[in-house]
This record gives structure tokens, sequence and C-alpha cells, in this order.
């Protein structure tokens, strides 16, 4: 069509150009050039009909290892599931995600996630330089080859058919009758399959039904994952889908009628995926990926969520984001508690993981108690009479935090830069973090901003040279502590604004 239309109007260029009396016999030129023109023009516009215009490619915009660093992290679209990423009982979880974070220590950036499991936008997003990395369970393909750039395979597996067993008591919405498992894949002409969009499993199909020389009715579903169609399957709304084998595995300790004995594929590699125009990141990842799938840590990661069939409990237990998500029985409690504040009902949570895991007998080694782990005198000024009871407790830590944020209004004018300082003031005093602030001012850093400025002078306010200085009033910081404590509440509350709503 795009030929065609191109073909047309050079034609018509070329009436209109010889009745202005521009093209002449002898000047064929001019002729050339004009329809040279009209040909850069058309393929400009993208109007030409080429295969290669067809894939997504990568921006001219060079973005490689040294801007990643200098950023100071490395941002990574990854898949919502309950081997790859997900939040159990308040700590974010997953395969993928452990895998990435000991990538990053060994980068040394911060991890920054998004999460997506549409794998059409996870592709132009890394092209178009909004992500770095792709961090699912990616087939490296010859097909996908073409726009990205494929790491070290970080495993291997096949992809299988997902059916219901004979003996499944669910009926399909589909068919008023049991099927026998198949097992042969010349069976699968004719039947419909429902699978992942822009999923290899997808393309895999296509090429199975030229091989067994009939159709298969591969339907693709956009907002479902892998994990999501399987439990479709597993419910009788649909007879079959497609995946990866040790993904369909993990997922056959929670549906017990479902069978994933049907092979439709070879092994294949499993990766992550980079821009062409990466290589120095590219490297630096196969380089670490070679060495660290030797190591015991890997080996522990990987049968944490593949081959330990007590890893199911993470999903089928309550409190998973995957179920629901409630990170904890005290939810609905601290929700109605933060509406009294401005924080997100999220950072209280994350705030409470940190302090008592959730547990509201927690007891401290200093004698701060309950879910928030307040000390006997804070209670008591705000006004908690009953430290272990999860209401008081959560109301009189929204009270001091309130108050923190107060003092700290006055100083910082940015809410979310001010969320740090309160933090640190909730963990080591608020006179430590002015102090910090002090030291900050003193030595020519930004007393309003935490990180890379503040944050140094708490985390060192344990040597002398620091708590000694003139400007410090409070003394000794173990400085170390509330450095970690603010550090991981943010990076655990942007995992909860993943994948829990607010």
């Amino acid at each position: 069509m795009c030929c065609d239309f191109l073909t047309l109007s050079l034609k018509f260029f070329r009436k209109f150009a010889l009745s202005i009396k521009l093209i002449k016999m002898g000047n064929s030129y001019i002729r050339i050039s004009i329809y040279l023109g009209l040909i850069l023009w058309f393929a400009s516009c993208g109007l030409i009909d080429d295969k290669s215009k067809k894939s997504i490619k990568a921006t001219d915009k060079s973005f490689d290892m040294a801007e990643i660093r200098k950023q100071g992290k490395l941002r990574v679209s990854i898949d919502y599931n309950s081997t790859n990423y997900f939040v159990y009982k308040g700590k974010p979880m997953g395969y993928q995600l452990e895998l990435l974070q000991e990538l990053c220590n060994h980068l040394g950036v911060k991890l920054d996630v998004t999460v997506s499991n549409d794998v059409e936008k996870n592709f132009k997003e890394l092209n178009s330089c909004n992500v770095d990395l792709i961090a699912s369970n990616l087939a490296i393909t010859n097909e996908r080859s073409a726009d990205v750039s494929f790491t070290e395979p970080h495993c291997y597996t096949r992809q299988v058919l997902v059916q219901r067993k004979s003996n499944s008591r669910v009926l399909s919405e589909l068919t008023s009758h049991f099927s026998p498992l198949i097992r042969n894949q010349l069976e699968l002409a004719n039947k419909s399959i429902y699978v992942q969009k822009g999923s290899a499993f997808y393309y895999r199909l296509k090429n199975l039904a030229n091989e067994i020389g009939d159709s298969i009715n591969v339907i693709e579903i956009p907002d479902y994952e892998s994990e999501q169609l399987i439990g479709l399957v597993a419910a009788g709304e649909i007879d079959y889908t497609v995946c990866d084998e040790n993904v369909a595995r993990i997922n056959a300790y929670f549906y017990d009628n479902i069978d994933f004995e049907t092979a439709i594929s070879f092994p294949q590699k499993i990766g992550w995926a980079v821009r062409p125009n990466s290589p120095h990141l590219l490297e630096e990842v196969n380089i670490w990926l070679k060495g660290f799938k030797k190591s015991s840590k890997y080996e522990r990661i990987y049968q944490k969520y593949f081959l330990n069939p007590r890893s199911v409990h993470l999903v089928d237990a309550g409190f998973n984001s995957l179920k629901g998500g409630d990170v904890s029985i005290f939810d609905p409690l601290i929700k109605s508690e933060s509406a009294s504040f401005k924080w997100d009902w999220r950072l209280i949570a994350s705030l409470i993981y940190q302090e008592s895991r959730f547990s509201p007998t927690a007891e401290s080694w200093a004698g701060a108690k309950g879910l928030m782990q307040l000390m006997p005198e804070t209670a008591e000024v705000f006004g908690v009479h009953d430290v272990n009871s999860p209401e008081e407790n959560i109301r009189g830590g929204i009270k001091l935090l309130k108050w923190l944020d107060e003092r700290m209004a006055i100083r910082i004018e940015d809410p979310t830069e001010r969320i740090k300082f309160v933090l640190a003031s909730y963990n080591v005093g608020i006179g430590h973090v002015l102090d910090a602030m002090q030291l900050a001012t003193k030595n020519g850093k930004n007393p309003k901003i935490w990180d890379d400025n503040v944050d140094f002078y708490l985390l060192n306010k344990s040597k002398p040279e620091y708590f000694n200085d003139p400007v410090v009033k409070f003394g000794y910081c173990r400085g170390q502590e509330p450095y970690q404590y603010v550090k991981e509440i943010i990076e655990r509350y942007e995992h909860y604004k993943n994948v829990m709503r607010q």
C-alpha cells in the first residue's frame, strides 16, 4: 500500500513539474534530483514499508554506563508476578528483584524499579531511553535481537503448554465437556491458546503452526501476565495458555489441577535486554552475570523462587501484594490514622515495617515498644496510655511525625525532601539532624538537601573531626543507623507504590 502511494505521488509530482516546465528532456538530472528528494522525504515520514521500519529502533541518544553512574541509579523495567517481583508481609521480594539488587551493589548504583507487564511497552521505554534495562523472563530470540541487545542468560527454560488435568472438577466456560490432555503438538491444531501480548509465546506458537502444517488460534491478551493466564486455566475460564516451565512449575504448587508436562519448544535462553547503543552496560552486566551464576548466592536465589515447594506460601498466604494489595492486618488502621497527616499511608507502613516488622509486641533493647517503637517518655508526651495497643501506638507515632515535620518545615520548604529529614529525626532525634545540617552549611553543602549533602555528615557524625566540631551541639552519633534507616524506608516505600493502591 505504501509503495503504491509512493508511485502515485511520484507520477503526480512529475506531471506537476512538467506543467510548470521544470522538467525537460535535456534536464534529466533535475528529474532524478526531484525523485530522490521525494523518496527521502517519504522515507523520513515512515511511508516506505520496509521490514526494518516495523521494528522499534533505539534512540540515537547515548546513555551508557558513564551516564548511569553519573545519575547514580540503574532504571529497570520489571514485570509483576509471584516469582519476579512482589511484596510479602511488607518486604519487597522476587527472583528478578534479588538479582537486580546484587547487580546494583556490584555497579555501585541505586536500583530504580518501574513495574510493567506490557512487553511491547517495555521495549519502547527501553529504546526511548526511559529505562536502561528490562528484567523479566525474556526468551532470547533472533526477532527480538533486531531491536535490543540481550545479556548473558541468567537461566534456561522451555515453553510449555498449561492445561487442566483430565480429572479436574472445573468445567470450562468455553466447552461443555472434558478434553483429554494434549501430549502431541499435532493435537494443538485448531485449538485456541491464550498468551500474553507481545510475548515470545505468540511467535513460538505461530512457528509451531507452520511446523505441524495446521492452524493454531493464538489469542493475545494485553492486560494479563503469564501467571494470571495460568489462573484462568485453573479456574476453567480458558483451556490453554503457554508459559516458561519454571514459572509453570511454581504455579503448580498452588493450582493442583494444572498440567505443564507438554513442551512446545526446545530449551531456551532467558536473559535481560539493554539498548543496542549501551555496549558498556551490556559488557558490565555480562561480566557480572557470568561470575554471579557460579556463586552459592545465585543458587539460593534460584532455588528459593523456583525449586522450593515452600515458596508457594509466599503467594498463597495472606498479606501478599498479589492477593489484594495488603501489607499487614493493620492496613485499615494505618490508613485511618494517616488521614490526619499529609503523608502517604504506604510511607507510614514502610516506617512501621522498619521499626517492628508489624509486630505490636515488639520491644527494642532500649525499651522502645509497639508497632512504631515509641519510647515510654515519648508515648506519655503524645497521649499514648497503652503502648502495645496498635491503634494508640500508631496514633502516637504519627503525632510525633507531625511534630517533627512542623519543626523541619520552617527550615526545609520542599515537602518531598523534608520527609527524609523527618525520618532521620524519628530514628535518631532532631538534634543530631540539625547538627548534620550545620556541618553541611559549614562545609559548603546544601543544608536543605538530604542525599549527598546532609546525609554524609550524619553518617560521619561518629568521627571525632565531625562530632567535635564547634557547630555540633549534640555530640557523638552512630550515624550509620539513621543513614540506612532513611535509605531503606524510602526504597521500600517506592516498592510499595509500585504494587499497592494508595
